[in-house]
């Protein structure tokens, strides 16, 4: 190894580029270079503790999990490669990394630039601290290509819509874009809805039945097109667990449906669709797609008007988040499904607290080999809507939903900006 990087050494002065053209590491490809400043690839900075670059946004954040095992392990081999280096004539110890620099180079790998206090000691026993600069790099490594089970776009997508009294106004928009995108282009899609009734409803069905104009607006629906039948399954519940609406759900259908388990938020559309015939691979591969959640326009519009708001599809994704903690959207195979389910069932013995304290996802995570397929989906935009947090759910369940209300207020700067109004206004 070490006569190819001397040999590509002498020969880089051979090239166009002359010596110059040699990059570091020999061998690697070199940086990637920006053709314009929108291109440039941001440092990351960070210390031993903490790191100013975080997910959420925020300016300051703890290193934890596989971020401070990559710090401590970058800084260990820095002080390693030192020491092969200088020795024997000098020996370092680490006091404390002092400032800390990173950044994912797609063509390379991940680069540091890391400024160490060291004890450096000499022969003699003598030692001082010092201050040394190193620059180190985790080069990409061998790319290999996996071997995808063959998928097609002509799959019939199932898509299972569970609705609950008190989310039924949202049906409306959620139909109109069923018709609009699924049913004029004449998609290979299904539609069953999941009416959940909580138990005081349920008895006064006959008499008064709480979801009697969604059924109404089905009938209308089938009506239009006379070839297309909505299915409709009631469930009486106090608590609408996922497992236990996707358990009714998987036995009514055969082991090789492709389920895409929506919500009432949901816009259905071709794009999507497709990806989800795409990404969801039986026996191999299930997705739980991340939604974009556009802000409240009560904020972020607060000074314009309506008209003005309601901007362009591809306009709308600036004004808004990917919701990361939100899971009810997924594609995935009933027979995948079943297999996790019933590894599951030796765990839970029928417990139903465990159940609700469960979704879909954190089933496949913990009872099934299959990958786990969570990505931004650009295609599925929902409008802002403040969710009705249900306390009866596990507490990781209710949290999550609580951060999503939170988060999809509006941007920071949004919000900065709204409460310095209100504070001028208030001092007027």
């Amino acid at each position: 190894m070490g006569g190819s990087v001397v040999q590509i050494s002498n020969l880089s002065s051979l090239t166009p580029e002359g010596k110059a053209g040699a990059t570091w590491p020999i061998g690697i490809n070199s940086p990637f270079k920006p053709k314009t400043r929108f291109e440039v690839i941001n440092w990351e900075y960070f210390t031993e503790e903490h790191i100013y670059s975080c997910i959420d946004g925020a300016p300051k954040c703890e290193l934890r999990g596989a971020d401070r095992a990559d710090v401590t392990d970058v800084v260990e081999t820095a002080v390693e490669r030192l020491n092969e280096h200088y020795q024997p004539v000098l020996r370092f110890r680490k006091q404390r990394l002092l400032n800390g620099y990173r950044r994912f180079d797609p063509t390379r790998g991940m680069e540091y630039t890391l400024d160490l206090a060291l004890e450096a000691f000499t022969q003699k026993g003598h030692s001082q601290v010092i201050a040394k600069r190193v620059g180190l790099l985790r080069p990409l490594s061998s790319i290999e290509i996996i071997p995808m089970p063959y998928v097609t776009e002509a799959t019939r997508v199932q898509v299972i819509l569970p609705v609950t009294a008190h989310e039924q106004d949202y049906v409306g928009n959620f139909l109109d874009m069923y018709v609009m995108n699924a049913l004029d282009t004449h998609d290979n899609v299904l539609l069953t809805f999941l009416f959940i009734y909580e138990p005081f409803d349920a008895q006064r069905v006959s008499q008064n039945d709480v979801f009697a104009g969604i059924k109404s607006m089905i009938g209308e629906v089938e009506k239009r097109y006379a070839n297309v039948k909505i299915l409709w399954i009631s469930v009486k519940t106090e608590v609408p667990s996922q497992v236990k609406l996707m358990d009714i759900i998987s036995k009514k259908h055969p082991v090789d449906t492709l389920f895409f388990l929506a919500s009432v938020w949901t816009e259905v559309n071709t794009d999507f669709l497709n990806r989800c015939r795409m990404n969801a691979i039986s026996n191999w591969q299930v997705f739980f797609p991340i939604h974009f959640q556009e802000y409240s326009p009560a904020i972020v519009y607060r000074d314009q008007q309506p008209s003005v708001a309601s901007s362009s599809a591809a306009e709308s994704l600036k004004d808004g988040h990917f919701d990361r903690h939100v899971f009810e959207e997924a594609c995935f195979y009933n027979a995948d499904y079943m297999a996790a389910r019933t590894k599951m069932a030796a765990d839970i013995l029928d417990n139903d607290e465990m159940l609700e304290s469960m979704d879909v996802y954190e089933i496949f995570v913990r009872y099934s080999s299959l990958h786990v397929f969570r990505a931004v989906e650009p295609a599925l935009v929902q409008k802002y809507v403040r969710r009705t947090c249900n306390p009866r759910f596990s507490e990781d369940i209710y949290h999550r939903c609580v951060l999503s209300n939170l988060e999809g207020l509006a941007s920071r700067s949004h919000l900065a900006m709204a409460l310095f109004e209100q504070e001028q206004a208030n001092s007027t």
